[in-house]
């Protein structure tokens, strides 16, 4: 039996793709929008079963206020955490506000799905791994962490920056084109290059990256005042 559900993310192209692979799974999406800041309201108003809340970094303050209000005022409603790699903070912190599990943003299908059902039936919906790996941490925890955000966010100019930007919230070629104020074939040349950088093989591969690692987080507040430019080739 289908679940009945909402999926709130930042990234309006996860929030679209997610919601329409559990449509064709069978399941009900009362909505799948973008951004999470007025999500408690929309949440509040709409009462799903389940609510699948996108985040940023975790650990930054006040990131669940959102599920503190919506199991304030509607208890029943499961509430689900789409976030990056967590912190073992991360995932102490989502439980702790009410959430009822917690799921990164590039896991499979089928893995959000088991979570949506554990989380309707009132169970903790975690994966085993992420659990092991909170553990680990706070056992054994690294001098220096590997940072796969920041690693990827040198990789690339401020440009492609802005162009990854766009791409998460879901632009085609043409809207990233007249937004850059650049020409169609540059806009697609620029992705192809982040996509190359990133070592993926399509935009949603992209998007699901840079969320996953919470590279768009540390790239700041990013211009979208670039001046027009042309050509196709490198830049200078």
């Amino acid at each position: 039996m289908g679940v009945r559900l909402m999926v709130v993310d930042d990234h309006r192209l996860l929030a679209e793709a997610l919601a329409s692979a559990l449509k064709l799974r069978g399941h009900r999406v009362l909505a799948a929008t973008a951004p999470t800041a007025g999500a408690a309201d929309l949440v509040i108003s709409r009462a799903p079963e389940v609510c699948l809340l996108g985040t940023g970094t975790p650990a930054e303050p006040g990131m669940f206020d959102p599920v503190v209000r919506i199991k304030r005022e509607r208890p029943q409603v499961a509430v689900l955490v789409l976030g990056p790699v967590p912190s073992p903070r991360g995932i102490a912190a989502a439980f702790a506000a009410g959430a009822s599990g917690y799921v990164r943003h590039d896991e499979r299908i089928e893995g959000v799905e088991r979570a949506i059902m554990k989380a309707r039936a009132g169970e903790a919906a975690v994966a085993p791994q992420l659990l092991q790996g909170a553990f680990g941490e706070l056992l054994n925890p690294a001098a220096q962490p590997d940072d796969e955000g920041r690693r990827l966010l040198q990789l690339l100019t401020p440009r492609e920056v802005e162009v990854l930007v766009r791409v998460a919230d879901g632009e085609d070629t043409r809207l990233i084109a007249a937004g850059m104020g650049i020409a169609p074939s540059t806009a697609r040349t620029h992705v192809q290059r982040v996509l190359m950088k990133l070592g993926v093989g399509s935009r949603l591969e992209a998007a699901a990256l840079a969320a996953r690692t919470g590279l768009l987080d540390r790239a700041g507040p990013v211009s979208r005042t670039s001046p027009p430019e042309t050509g196709t080739g490198p830049e200078s």
